[in-house]
């Protein structure tokens, strides 16, 4: 039975503990966005030393590249990227504190065990939906990296923006095939 669920950020182990694969979410709050290049970035920083752009404690983190807001928009289109090309970051950032990851696409096996290690989840928003996801995102400003463009770390304040959960924490993942 598929549960509809009302969560705001910052997550907390009992709001993750909470979840199963299959539930809808609207999720509300701050969000992160990072894709490929912000997070070669964040990374070279963290092992320099430096403090990251954001709290990660609780954090959730939107694999995505907005394109320019139009006129009377705080942003433009804004779908989901491929989150694996993301997965070899991702074990290390649950472990500073990341509850959540949004993208599309299957997370590797390495990225299914930090789940449950560090209690996150994975959530699925619906690609090629980007310029309808966008309304759900009322606010919009740069944190860090402003130099990449679409890829710029920015924080984003979201409101009822639907999502799915493919990977919980405890092992369950919806994209799992099933026969007959």
């Amino acid at each position: 039975m598929t549960r509809e669920i009302k969560l705001t950020t910052a997550l907390t182990d009992e709001d993750v503990s909470s979840l199963r694969t299959g539930d809808k979410v609207l999720l509300s709050g701050k969000v992160y966005t990072a894709r490929d290049a912000a997070h070669k970035r964040l990374f070279t920083e963290l092992e320099q030393g430096l403090n990251p752009p954001f709290s990660m404690q609780g954090a959730v983190i939107y694999y995505v590249g907005p394109t320019p807001a139009p006129p009377g928009r705080v942003i433009g289109s804004a779908g989901p990227t491929t989150s694996s090309r993301m997965d070899v970051y991702t074990p290390r950032l649950h472990s500073l504190g990341v509850k959540a990851t949004i993208g599309k696409g299957r997370r590797g096996e390495e990225v299914k065990k930090s789940l449950m290690e560090h209690k996150a989840v994975y959530f699925g928003a619906t690609g090629g939906a980007g310029a309808l996801l966008s309304r759900c995102i009322t606010g919009s400003r740069v944190l860090a990296y402003e130099d990449l463009g679409p890829e710029a770390v920015r924080e984003l304040e979201i409101r009822d923006f639907p999502l799915l959960v493919v990977n919980d924490s405890y092992g369950g993942e919806l994209y799992v095939r099933v026969d007959s």
